[in-house]
């Protein structure tokens, strides 16, 4: 099993961050390279407690699906996402927006899986799935910085009024 822990600092409050990283529109937006699309269960807007969406998309080169459900879900500063079905043997994803002394927000995701195969599937997670990983998240988290930071608020699209 990997664990990926990473870090992203937002001048935005936390419940704004919060709201954006549900947003399955904005997380769409922030797949260029693997285009992944969601397909069932939730497939626009803020996905909620007990929710799932199924999302596909094209990784290694391969069209890749994989199904999540929202399994926490602790307003505005925590929620899990736990894989249902996918290419993984175990994939969960932990999200928490905490507020910073200078009510900015402070966004982090803590990101553990396992790949199946055995010695095999360690290999993959070794070599590839962990830079794979952190990349695909490091840019998920820049698109919601810069949508949380934009000051045309630009972040009022992806957020219910």
């Amino acid at each position: 099993m990997q664990l990926i822990q990473l870090e992203t600092k937002i001048a935005a409050p936390p419940e704004r961050c919060f709201l954006l990283s549900l947003n399955i529109d904005l997380h769409m937006a922030s797949t260029t390279p693997s285009r992944e699309v969601a397909i069932a269960g939730t497939t626009h807007g803020i996905i909620g407690p007990g929710e799932t969406v199924t999302w596909r998309g094209r990784h290694f080169g391969f069209m890749v699906t994989h199904q999540s459900l929202i399994s926490e879900y602790e307003p505005p500063h925590h929620f899990q996402d736990r894989m249902l079905r996918g290419m993984f043997k175990s994939f969960v994803h932990d999200h928490s927006c905490d507020a910073t002394a200078n009510g900015r927000t402070l966004m982090r995701d803590e990101l553990r899986f396992a790949a199946p195969l055995g010695p095999l599937g360690w290999l993959a997670e070794t070599l590839a799935l962990r830079r794979h990983l952190i990349r695909v998240l490091e840019q998920r988290n820049a698109t919601i910085r810069a949508v949380a930071e934009d000051l045309g608020q630009a972040w009022r699209k992806y957020l219910p009024s």
